[in-house]
C-alpha cells in the first residue's frame, strides 16, 4: 500500500483575531461616522485653498504609493523579474497609510458616515472597508502559521479599498471640479 502524501493545510485559525478585529474597527468607524454629529471641520489645510482639495490631494498620493505597494509586493513575491528592496514596500505603504490619517478624520469627524448620495455613501464604507482591512492585514503579518494567501489577499483587498476611495473622491472631484489646489 503506498502512503498517501498530502500537503500540510495551514490552519485558519491565525487569522481569527486579526479578521474579528479588522471587521471591529470596519463597524466601529461607521458607527461612529453614523452616530457622531458631523462638526463641519475638522483639519487645517495647510498650502490647500480648502478641505476638499487637499483631501484629494492626500488620497492621490495615497493611491500613487499603493501601486508602489502593488509593484513592490510582486516584486517580493518574485513575480516580476526585477528586484525591489522590501523597504521600498514598507515605507510607500506607511507613506501612503500617513498620508490618509488627516482624510479619513476629516471625513469622520466633519462630514460622518453620509448615505444620500451613492457615490458618498459608497466612499463612506470603503472608508470604513478600507481601515478595517489595512488593521486585519497589518494584525495578520508576523502570523508565520497563517495560509500563504492571507496577505496578498487582504493587501489586494486594501488596494481595491483605496482605489475605489479615490475614484469616488478624487478621480470625482478632478472629473467634476477640475484641479484645485
Amino acid at each position: 500500500m503506498t502512503a498517501i502524501h498530502q500537503r500540510p493545510s495551514r490552519s485558519l485559525t491565525p487569522l481569527l483575531v486579526p479578521l474579528l478585529i479588522g471587521g471591529l474597527v470596519a463597524l466601529a468607524l461607521g458607527v461612529y461616522g453614523r452616530v457622531h454629529t458631523p462638526t463641519g471641520f475638522a483639519v487645517g489645510v495647510a498650502g490647500f485653498s480648502a478641505a476638499l482639495p487637499m483631501k484629494v490631494w492626500l488620497t492621490t498620493g495615497a493611491f500613487v504609493l499603493a501601486i508602489v505597494q502593488v509593484v513592490s509586493a510582486l516584486s517580493m513575491w518574485g513575480k516580476l523579474g526585477i528586484t525591489i528592496p522590501p523597504a521600498v514596500h514598507r515605507w510607500s505603504g506607511r507613506l501612503a497609510f500617513v498620508l490618509t490619517i488627516p482624510v479619513a478624520f476629516h471625513c469622520l469627524y466633519a462630514l460622518g458616515l453620509q448615505y444620500d448620495v451613492p457615490r458618498v455613501l459608497a466612499h463612506s464604507l470603503l472608508g470604513c472597508f478600507f481601515y478595517g482591512v489595512f488593521t486585519a492585514k497589518m494584525l495578520a503579518l508576523p502570523k508565520r502559521d497563517a495560509p500563504g494567501w492571507t496577505l496578498p489577499v487582504l493587501g489586494g483587498l486594501a488596494f481595491t479599498a483605496l482605489v475605489g476611495l479615490w475614484l469616488t473622491s478624487s478621480f470625482w472631484f478632478f472629473t467634476a471640479i477640475g484641479f484645485k489646489v
